[in-house]
């Protein structure tokens, strides 16, 4: 018998400074069987970073031509497609080519400089493609906040993120690994 997703609700009240947005949502995640606390987290903190109205969650580890979140127009062309962890260069060019822009969050420590040392020349060429790296503290950090009803607070300012609820608060610093 197949394991089901886990249903997660979370209500993010985010004040992105830096894009001057300023919205509540409330969200549903499915969480895949596979899937870690730290990475459903880091898919959480990826929408807060990019949140916009169209902006959305795909069907993610279940389905291979598609990311973890995507926005598209009316006219059903992906204009923002986010990825998630160390992917293979392959999949990262594909999405260069179906969308408009492609952003990666990498996470993961010392797994990350190696990927990138690896990657690193052949995905320089893309210029819709922007890589950034969440530091391996930050991403336990949201781990420990994950429960199967959130609420956040999540406040953008000058590139450095702050994630608090009723219990914690948790700084992130995001830094670019490519532009």
């Amino acid at each position: 018998m197949a394991l089901k997703a886990t249903i997660f609700k979370a209500t993010l009240n985010i004040a992105d400074m830096d894009r001057h947005y300023y919205a509540d949502h409330h969200l549903t995640i499915a969480r895949h069987p596979s899937e870690t606390d730290e990475r459903m987290m880091v898919r959480l903190l990826a929408f807060a970073l990019n949140a916009d109205e169209p902006l959305e969650f795909t069907k993610g580890l279940s389905t291979d031509d598609e990311p973890e979140l995507w926005q598209k127009t009316l006219s059903d062309d992906i204009e923002l497609w986010i990825e998630l962890g160390l992917p293979e260069e392959s999949r990262l060019r594909k999405a260069c080519n179906r969308a408009k822009k492609v952003l990666l969050y990498t996470y993961g420590g010392r797994a990350v400089s190696l990927w990138w040392d690896k990657h690193r020349s052949k995905l320089e060429r893309f210029d819709n493609l922007s890589i950034v790296n969440l530091q391996p503290e930050s991403t336990s950090a949201l781990a420990q906040l994950a429960e199967r009803s959130m609420n956040f607070q999540i406040t953008v300012q000058d590139g450095e993120v702050t994630v608090s609820n009723e219990n914690a608060l948790i700084t992130i610093t995001p830094e670019p690994l490519s532009a």
